[in-house]
């Protein structure tokens, strides 16, 4: 916003978005966001605190920053009197302030940073006194929440500013390695070292509407490249749409969004309590099997398939707003792309924080291409790598929900590592030391399926597929005549109740009839069921126990058995 005179005591503000003249106390009211155009102005660092914490809830840390010139940096003016002009200008003893607060009830370390204070530069007291904060949450066992404005490192203080990036981010991997959640608000501007450092080192990076953050700043990427930057480039849309941030969250929102993840985080930490015996399965109601078996008859192969592929059968999203419960969704691989084909988050099943990652088709044509029909490329699987990571540093078990015709298969994939980003996910959660149930919803194709569905329980709902090969293609390859598919379907055994007897899948989820898509609803509460059923069996397995037994499962496979189906 453009003001001539200071803030307080100015009548109008005119906003930098649309240009609208605003009173000043309804500018402030609505927390610096032009009500027209919906710009959001910056805040300093008492504002936002103010904003974020519970009322009276914020103490500031006993500690003072060390107010010194290391360098003896002398430009137009000498070093201190700039910090002495700054100390006046912001009331503030440095470009940080941190302390201790409460964020919807729940306890955290709290640092903001203030670009009103030698432009939120990162210097030799901001990080010390951010890394005491970190310090202070690991003794404590809080989350840290870090809210970074910053034009970068502080050049006043020469390679001891440099140095700080490193300071604070060690001090963040103390906090991971504790499993204690980290997470930074970006706020406009966000750059150079503070963005290569603690801003994005976090669990979570959500960026306010708008924010801008990079290394380098456009005018730096103009003089050097002479390039002519994209619209709306280094803006949190931008940085979304690249894989970067979580999530882009208006100021107003931010406070709700913190608090559903520090509920999460939270939750995670509690110490176990007895927990009731799980409610008895219902009894068997007309057109619903019992749970856990066969399901009556079986169907087809070919006409399995088919109905697997049904375009109203329930999609990842479908189930996370029905079998579960407050999914905050986080996005990005931090690589450069977020694929829309794998979505993941954290939810409750049961009333208990997951994380829940699984791949997203659609049921009309443009969702369908919007979200690659459910193929993964290389960035979604990264995107799952990152969230089952994130799941075992914070306690939380995985919940995998799976439907694909199998990974991308175009040439951008091959060229960004498809095989080894598959790879990967299958070795990370060959040892991850939480719980992990994988469903096969609907498609189960390949590596791609098998990228999401190495488990401890590997659950199947009774009119999916899961297959080394579609029948297509298998039809092409072997016999070779693609519109032998029903007749190579029959062949791969890729039904549920084939692969239960192969030992390949757990449990068999019974599907309503006549099946999913007819009532996604009845669907998705024997979803939920099947899934509080099996985590609460997994929930007091110690993570050592449950990594030997995912080894051994996956060794059985060595010996190629029949396992009792018929030839």
């Amino acid at each position: 916003m453009t003001t001539t005179a200071p803030r307080d005591e100015q009548l109008w503000s005119r906003c930098d978005g649309c240009a609208s003249l605003l009173y000043r106390k309804r500018l402030r009211r609505n927390l610096e966001v032009c009500p027209e155009c919906g710009s959001h102005a910056r805040l300093d660092a008492p504002d936002r605190v103010a904003q974020l914490a519970d009322p009276e809830s914020f103490t500031p840390l006993p500690e003072r920053a060390v107010r010194i010139d290391p360098i003896g940096f002398v430009d137009a003016l000498p070093y201190p009197h700039r910090l002495s002009a700054a100390r006046a200008g912001t009331g503030l003893d440095e470009a940080v302030l941190c302390g201790t607060a409460r964020i919807g009830g729940h306890p955290v370390a709290l640092a903001v940073m203030d670009f009103r204070f030698l432009g939120g530069s990162l210097g030799c007291a901001v990080g010390e006194l951010i890394t005491r904060t970190a310090e202070h949450a690991l003794a404590a066992e809080v989350p840290l929440v870090l809210v970074t404005a910053s034009g970068g490192a502080r050049m006043q203080e020469g390679a001891l500013s440099l140095m700080q990036m490193a300071t604070v981010s060690q001090a963040v991997a103390g906090l991971r390695e504790a499993g204690l959640l980290t997470v930074s608000v970006i706020t406009d501007p966000t750059y150079g070292g503070v963005a290569a450092s603690f801003a994005t080192n976090t669990d979570v990076v959500l960026a306010e509407s708008g924010a801008r953050m990079g290394f380098a700043g456009p005018r730096v990427i103009r003089q050097v490249t002479g390039a002519t930057l994209p619209e709306g480039f280094q803006t949190a849309e931008f940085l979304l749409r690249h894989g970067q941030v979580d999530m882009v969250v208006p100021r107003h929102a931010l406070r709700g969004r913190l608090t559903a993840l520090l509920g999460a985080a939270r939750a995670a930490r509690r110490p176990p309590v007895p927990r009731p015996e799980p409610a008895p399965r219902p009894a068997p109601v007309a057109g619903v099997p019992a749970p856990g078996t066969a399901a009556g008859p079986e169907r087809d192969a070919w006409e399995t398939v088919r109905t697997a592929r049904h375009a109203g059968r329930p999609t990842t999203l479908d189930y996370l707003e029905t079998t579960f419960d407050g999914f905050v969704e986080l996005h990005g691989d931090r690589l450069g792309a977020d694929c829309p084909a794998v979505v993941g988050g954290l939810a409750r099943l049961d009333g208990r924080p997951v994380m829940v990652i699984g791949h997203q088709k659609g049921h009309t044509t443009a969702e369908l291409v919007a979200r690659n029909f459910g193929m993964a490329s290389p960035a979604g699987h990264r995107k799952a790598l990152r969230l089952m990571r994130l799941a075992a540093r914070l306690g939380l078990p995985v919940v995998t929900l799976v439907d694909t015709p199998g990974a991308d298969p175009g040439i951008g994939a091959e060229q960004q590592g498809q095989a080894a980003a598959i790879a990967e996910n299958i070795l990370a959660l060959t040892v991850l030391p939480t719980p992990v149930i994988a469903v096969v919803t609907g498609e189960g194709g390949s590596g791609g399926a098998l990228a999401l569905a190495v488990a401890d329980r590997v659950l199947m709902l009774e009119h999916a597929v899961y297959s080394v090969i579609s029948p297509e293609g298998c039809a092409a390859i072997l016999w070779p005549d693609s519109s032998a598919a029903p007749q190579a379907a029959r062949a791969l055994r890729l039904t549920a109740a084939d692969l239960c007897r192969l030992g390949v899948v757990d449990e068999v989820v019974p599907e309503p009839r006549p099946a999913a898509h007819g009532d996604p609803a009845a669907a998705a509460d024997l979803l939920g069921r099947a899934l509080a059923a099996n985590l609460t069996a997994l929930l007091d397995v110690p993570p050592a126990t449950l990594v030997r037994r995912r080894r051994q499962r996956f060794r059985r496979y060595g010996a190629a058995r029949s396992a009792g189906v018929d030839r």
